[in-house]
C-alpha cells in the first residue's frame, strides 16, 4: 500500500509530504483547492505522462516520490527484480519533472525507465475517475497463445528455407560436383600466375645465358689457354719470383672467377630449362579456375569456401525435410494445447460471467441504478492472446433501451458508480493494493451518496481506498481525513495548496461546511455529528 506522498513544486505545491494508512482515506476542499492537482502529482510517480507546465513557477524541477509498503510475493518485486533493485524495504517510486520538459524515473534511488516505471505503477495503484476505464480492460498475455504464435512463426520461418532449397537442389547438385572436380584452393591462383609470369620471362633470356656460358665453357672458352699460361708462368716462380708470382695470382683469380660463372650460368640454365607442357598446363589451369570464378560470381580464392557451402546447403536440405516435419508436430501440438486451455477458460468464464453479473446487479439498486441491468457480453471467435473470447461489460440503463458497451451507453456518473460495484464485487481477486477515486459521487447525493460511502469503506476493509469526495456522507466513512486548501503567500503576490490531515471538531466542521456550504451553522454541526456517528 501507499505509506507516504511527497511532492515538490508542482504546480501550486511548494511542499508537501502526506503519510498515508490502511482503510479509507479521502481527500475533500473547496472547489479550486487543488485536488486535482494532487492527483495529477501522483500520476506522474506511477508514470504519467509529464510536462513542463507542471513545474511551480520559478522553480528549476518539480518532483514526486511516492513510497510503498508491499508484500514479498506482489507483482512488483517480479517486475523489479530483474533490474537488480533490492525491495526488502519497500518500494520508493520517484520522477523529476524539468522545466525544458524532461523527466527522470527513479526506483529506489536506481534510475529506470518510465515505462518500467508505469508498469510497477500499474501493479501498485488504480487510479479511477468518472471516464476511467482502464481496470476494465487490462488483461494477462496468455502462455500458450505465445508458445503457439512462437511454433507456427518457427514453422513458416523453417518452411521458407526448405522450399527455396528444394528449388535451388539441382543446381546445388551441379555445383558441388563441378567444384569438387576442380578441387580450387585459397591463394592457387595468385601461385600460379607468378609462376606462369616467371617461365615466359625465361624463355626470353634463355638464349642469352647460353651464349653466355658457351663464351665460358664453350670451344672458345680462354680457360684452357689461361690455365697453360699459368702453368708455364709457375714453373718460372723460382727464376724470378717477383715477377712472375704476381702474374700467376691473377690468372688463378680469372681462373676461379670463370669456373663461379659458369656454375651460375649452369644453374641459371637448368631452372630456364622447363618443359613447354608445363606452362600449357598452368594456363589452362588459370583458365579454369577463372571461368569458375566468373560463372558463380565471386572471386576465385573464394571457390573453395563456396563449395564447402554448398556441399552443407545439400545436407542441409535432407535434415531441414527432418526438421520440418518435427517443428511441425511441435505447432499441432501447441494449437491442440492452446486450444483446450482456451475452450476450458472460456466454459469456466461463462459461469464466473453468470455470477458476476448477479452480484454486480445486486449492488446496483443502492447506487441509484435500480433499473439498469448489468451483464457480460462474449463472443467467441478465432483466438488471440485472451483466449478465443472477446469479452465486454454491457448494460441497459432502463428497461427497453438497447443494452451496449459500458464504456459507450453509460454517462459519466453512471460509469462511476458501475465501476464501484465491480470493484466491490471483485475486491478479493487481485486488485492493486491501492485504488484511488477522484470524484466518483459527482451529481449524486443523499441516499445514494451514501450508498457509495458504505461500499467504499467495504472495500477498504480488503484494499487501501483512496477517495476525492464532494459527498459528506461519504467522507463521515472514513479512516483518514485530509482538507485541501489554498493559502495565499507572500502578501498576496502568489498562493500554495496545502493538505492537513483533521480529525475530531475539526473534522466535523470540515464535513459540516460539505453539507451547508460557506456559512456554517449549528444544524450542520449537528448534522455532521449525526454522519459520524451513523458511520461508527
Amino acid at each position: 500500500m501507499l505509506s507516504r506522498l511527497s511532492i515538490r513544486d508542482i504546480v501550486l505545491i511548494e511542499r508537501l509530504d502526506i503519510d498515508c494508512a490502511a482503510g479509507l482515506s479521502v481527500l475533500t476542499g473547496e472547489t479550486g483547492a487543488g485536488k486535482s492537482i494532487l492527483l495529477d502529482a501522483f500520476a506522474l510517480a506511477l508514470g504519467g505522462r509529464g510536462d513542463a507546465s507542471l513545474v511551480r513557477q520559478g522553480a528549476e524541477q518539480g518532483q514526486v516520490t511516492a513510497a510503498f509498503d508491499i508484500e514479498p510475493d506482489h507483482p512488483a518485486v517480479a517486475l523489479i527484480a530483474g533490474a537488480g533493485i533490492d525491495t526488502q524495504d519497500g518500494l520508493i517510486l520517484r520522477r523529476v519533472q524539468l522545466a525544458d520538459g524532461r523527466t527522470r524515473a527513479f526506483v529506489n534511488d536506481e534510475p529506470v525507465s518510465v515505462q518500467v516505471l508505469k508498469s510497477l505503477g500499474s501493479a501498485l495503484v488504480e487510479i479511477h475517475g468518472q471516464h476511467d476505464d482502464r481496470a476494465l480492460v487490462d488483461v494477462a498475455v496468455a502462455r500458450l497463445w505465445a508458445e503457439r504464435r512462437t511454433a507456427e512463426e518457427a514453422v513458416a520461418s523453417h518452411r521458407v528455407r526448405v522450399e527455396q532449397a528444394r528449388r535451388e537442389a539441382d543446381w546445388l547438385r551441379h555445383a558441388v560436383e563441378e567444384l569438387t572436380r576442380l578441387k580450387p584452393e585459397t591463394g592457387e591462383e595468385s601461385a600460379l600466375a607468378e609462376k606462369r609470369t616467371a617461365m615466359m620471362q625465361f624463355d626470353k633470356i634463355a638464349e642469352d645465358l647460353r651464349d653466355a656460358h658457351d663464351a665460358v665453357a664453350g670451344d672458345k672458352s680462354p680457360i684452357s689457354a689461361l690455365s697453360s699460361a699459368m702453368r708455364r708462368l709457375d714453373r718460372r716462380r723460382t727464376q724470378s719470383p717477383a715477377l712472375v708470382e704476381p702474374a700467376v695470382k691473377a690468372l688463378d683469380a680469372a681462373l676461379n672467377a670463370l669456373d663461379d660463372a659458369r656454375a651460375h650460368l649452369d644453374a641459371a640454365l637448368r631452372a630456364a630449362n622447363h618443359d613447354p607442357r608445363e606452362l600449357d598446363r598452368i594456363e589452362e589451369r588459370l583458365f579454369a579456375l577463372r571461368a569458375a570464378g566468373r560463372k558463380y560470381n565471386v572471386p576465385v580464392d573464394n571457390l573453395a569456401a563456396l563449395n564447402a557451402r554448398h556441399a552443407s546447403d545439400l545436407a542441409a536440405l535432407d535434415a531441414g525435410e527432418k526438421d520440418l516435419a518435427r517443428l511441425e508436430k511441435a505447432a499441432r501440438e501447441a494449437e491442440a494445447n492452446y486450444r483446450k486451455a482456451a475452450e476450458a477458460l472460456s466454459a469456466g468464464r461463462k459461469k464466473a460471467a453468470a455470477k458476476l453479473d448477479k452480484s454486480v446487479t445486486a449492488e446496483l439498486k443502492p447506487l441509484k441504478l435500480e433499473r439498469a441491468r448489468f451483464f457480460t457480453h462474449i463472443e467467441t471467435g478465432e483466438g488471440g492472446p485472451d483466449g478465443i473470447d472477446r469479452i465486454e461489460f454491457w448494460v441497459e440503463t432502463n428497461p427497453g433501451t438497447r443494452p451496449g458497451p459500458l464504456m459507450k451507453v453509460a454517462s459519466g456518473g453512471e460509469l462511476a458508480r458501475f465501476l464501484l460495484a465491480l470493484k466491490v464485487v471483485l475486491a478479493d481477486r487481485g486488485s492493486a493494493p491501492t485504488l484511488v477515486f477522484d470524484e466518483i459521487d459527482t451529481g449524486v447525493g443523499g441516499a445514494v451518496a451514501d450508498a457509495i460511502g458504505a461500499r467504499l469503506a467495504r472495500l477498504a476493509a480488503k484494499v487501501q481506498v483512496v477517495c476525492v469526495t464532494h459527498a459528506p456522507q461519504v467522507a463521515a466513512r472514513a479512516d483518514k481525513h485530509y482538507v485541501i486548501s489554498k493559502d495565499t503567500l507572500a502578501r498576496g503576490k502568489r498562493v500554495a495548496t496545502s493538505v492537513t490531515e483533521v480529525a475530531a471538531d475539526r473534522r466535523r466542521e470540515e464535513i459540516a461546511r460539505m453539507l451547508a456550504g460557506a456559512e456554517i451553522t449549528d444544524e450542520a454541526r449537528k448534522a455532521a455529528e449525526r454522519l459520524i456517528k451513523a458511520a461508527e
